[in-house]
């Protein structure tokens, strides 16, 4: 651990901040101190996002301090925060996908050429800094591509050294690694540890709680929008990390592992046979039991979400058929696919489930009411009592059903979008990543709540870059490599089963 300066680059004291009345942030103090990665933790609703806001001027502190390299400072703007040397990455890369890297890293801010920088970009010269810029993260790419035809590894690093072209004292990552693999996720540490040893102060928002240990040096806990504390990471193991989050001790997850639950037997709801689509799925066979949770094991980029998005409608196969009960059917949308009773919670929630705009209420009938059709809407009476009856079985942290579903955290967002596929009554469930960008406790509830809809008789169909929580609730595991089907393997088969079958086809 580098060694702590007596003055931290950035301190927070008694930070409040209320919605609608409700305070999500109370009394919150945060120090960020230079040569240092700084995890910030706690479960979804806790206040993380939040309180990332007021440091970037996102929102305005209702009370609280500020400073920043000692003085006094209070960002009105992410515009003022970056003058300031504070910038943030988000988990989402917020850049310009047709624009060239050198040009998503200048937006804004393009050198110029002649007097007072009246006259042309001077596209020399901004090449060369953003080349400048990516060496230091030690990337070799040609800056002049366009951004997206680099992988979202390398679109994170561009987004690092954008953050970095403004000579940044503090830098924020908020949940950098979510969309990375495990090689990809080592290679951005390797540029941490050198920005770090550059005497950068960096944020780090994650829920991996093995990336925390790898890489931080310090971590503060949030709980319910208060300051739990702040520890040495060498000095708080992960049971106490997970004790500070969620003001308790978790239960052993094996307790209710799938693999201790009966074998399903008997007609299957679901059938795949040969189904596939050219480039994108090979043919595959698949049964599904009422009951049975089937979990889909393998690497990104293996055919999971492909999978899912072919039973929903999303695509269109071109080989074998599906059938429902015993019957072939043919689902060309989603309308189809919820009409033979299967429902999607889907990899994004953000963009292809949530409606960021709409309440928690709207949100969670949505489907319901897609499927009732406009001529027959359902009463605010109806409305209100379907929301309540799941935001109360789910425990979604909301003042109200009213409330805009994009103010929630992600843990309660997807519960929402759980609750909405719930409500009309599927026979079969697919989750595509429901646990991914949440948090420790909520990922328990959900998985728990994923057993208990298959033991009153639901199929799911669940999928996971969490091989662990595939292992933890399916009853058995299709394994896919480069889309292909490639194995089963039953409940309690091991996590190094499923990764010599994945080896063994590779070899």
């Amino acid at each position: 651990m580098a060694s702590l300066t007596p003055v931290p680059v950035l301190e927070l004291r008694g930070v409040d901040k209320r919605f609608f009345g409700t305070p999500v942030l109370n009394q919150v103090g945060l120090r960020l101190f230079p040569g240092e990665v700084h995890a910030l933790m706690g479960q979804n609703g806790a206040g993380k996002s939040t309180l990332i806001k007021v440091l970037t001027g996102v929102y305005e502190a209702d009370a609280g301090a500020m400073t920043l390299g000692g003085e006094a400072a209070r960002p009105a703007s992410p515009q003022q925060a970056q003058a300031l040397g504070i910038s943030t990455v988000y988990q989402e890369v917020n850049l310009c996908p047709n624009l060239s890297v050198a040009e998503n890293i200048f937006a804004g801010r393009y050198p110029r050429l002649g007097p007072l920088g009246a006259w042309r970009i001077d596209w020399t010269g901004m090449n060369q800094r953003a080349r400048a810029l990516l060496g230091r993260l030690n990337l070799d790419i040609d800056v002049t591509r366009t951004l997206s035809s680099f992988s979202v590894a390398v679109q994170q690093m561009v987004a690092i050294a954008r953050a970095l072209s403004v000579e940044s004292k503090v830098l924020i990552l908020d949940e950098p690694t979510s969309s990375l693999d495990t090689g990809e996720v080592e290679r951005l540490f390797d540029v941490l540890r050198r920005l770090r040893g550059e005497g950068l102060a960096i944020l780090f928002v994650t829920h991996f709680l093995e990336q925390v240990y790898a890489i931080s040096d310090r971590i503060t806990v949030l709980r319910n929008g208060t300051l739990v504390g702040e520890y040495a990471a060498a000095a708080l193991g992960p049971k106490a990390l997970i004790a500070a989050m969620v003001g308790r001790e978790l239960a052993d997850g094996a307790a209710v592992d799938a693999g201790q639950l009966a074998v399903h037997e008997g007609e299957p709801l679901l059938q795949l046979r040969g189904l596939g689509q050219r480039g994108q799925l090979e043919p595959i066979d698949m049964d599904i039991r009422p009951g049975e949770v089937v979990g889909l094991g393998g690497l990104l980029g293996s055919g999971r979400t492909e999978l899912a998005k072919l039973l929903f409608g999303l695509a269109t196969p071109d080989t074998g058929e599906l059938r429902v009960r015993g019957n072939t059917v043919r689902i060309g949308n989603p309308v189809d696919a919820v009409k033979h009773g299967l429902a999607l919670c889907p990899e994004d929630r953000k963009t292809d489930g949530i409606v960021a705009e709409l309440s928690v209420r709207e949100n969670i009938i949505l489907a319901l009411q897609a499927r009732a059709g406009l001529r027959r809407c359902l009463s605010d009476a109806q409305q209100n009592a379907m929301a309540e009856k799941y935001v109360k079985a789910l425990g979604i942290k909301t003042a109200d059903i009213d409330t805009p579903i994009g103010l929630l955290s992600g843990g309660n967002q997807q519960k929402a979008l759980l609750a909405r596929w719930l409500a009309t009554d599927p026979s079969l469930l697919i989750l595509d990543e429901p646990t991914r960008g949440i948090d420790v406790a909520a990922k328990q509830e959900i998985m728990d709540e994923i057993l208990r809809l298959a033991a009153g008789g639901m199929a799911v169909l669940f999928i996971s870059s969490e091989m662990s929580e595939v292992l933890r609730v399916s009853h058995r595991i299709v394994v896919l490599r480069d889309r292909n089907k490639v194995g089963e393997l039953p409940a309690g088969c091991g996590e190094q089963a499923v990764y010599h079958l994945i080896a063994d086809e590779a070899s």
